[in-house]
């Protein structure tokens, strides 16, 4: 099979590009892509455990938890104990973070206009479509198992 025909080859050099833009984008603001995926998940959807980051970003939770400890430890996320599950983790973000959304949102918005700036909107929306839909495939895939 041809290198252009195969659907991993396609999504992980377009992916490759995307992420060496986007980290290098990212850097100054000492936040990784992965981490900024976190940070989303946070400023969108307020306190959560890191199961659900995970479940919300495809991670494994020994991903989840490497990301959050280097986020702990770059002081962009707390950690504390639900107050009515001492098992459970809660995860927000601190100060510094809520003060980077702002300038780091701009860098997502510029980021999707410099890769989709010669696709019609059609071609935005079919190419949205179908990543989601992958995504989805896997989610109940892993489901079944």
């Amino acid at each position: 099979m041809e290198l252009d025909k195969c659907i991993n080859f396609l999504l992980s050099s377009a992916q490759n590009v995307v992420f060496q833009y986007f980290n290098q984008k990212l850097s100054p603001y000492n936040v990784t892509p992965a981490q900024y995926g976190v940070l989303n998940c946070l400023w969108n959807h307020g306190e959560l455990t890191p199961k659900q980051i995970g479940e919300l970003l495809v991670l494994e939770a020994s991903s989840t938890s490497g990301i959050l400890d280097r986020m702990q430890k770059n002081d962009l996320v707390n950690r504390s104990i639900h107050p009515d599950n001492r098992r459970a983790i809660l995860v927000t973000t601190t100060k510094k973070a809520d003060e980077l959304r702002q300038p780091v949102e701009k860098i997502v918005k510029d980021m999707n206009q410099h890769f989709m700036a010669n696709l019609s909107d059609d071609e935005k929306d079919l190419l949205s479509k179908t990543l989601i839909r992958i995504i989805q495939m896997n989610k109940k895939e892993n489901s079944l198992d």
